[in-house]
């Protein structure tokens, strides 16, 4: 399974504002790379979609990032 995060540089998520993607191929990978996205704070809209049509975003993502062990 692969895992896509999903970003824009500027904000307003569902704006014209074209929206960033990067792919990875395990689940702790595309976490930790949400985590460093969140943190800096550079970026707006942050989403997390596993391939099976579950996207993670807003509280649900934070709650999962609170869990995440960073193996």
């Amino acid at each position: 399974m692969s895992y896509r995060i999903i970003y824009r540089e500027t904000p307003g998520w569902r704006d014209r504002h074209p929206v960033e993607t990067e792919e990875y191929r395990h689940e702790s990978q595309a976490l930790g790379r949400a985590r460093e996205l969140i943190e800096r704070g550079e970026r707006h809209g942050v989403a997390m979609d596993d391939g099976s049509g579950n996207l993670l975003h807003g509280v649900r993502l934070q709650l999962k990032l609170g869990g995440f062990s960073g193996d």
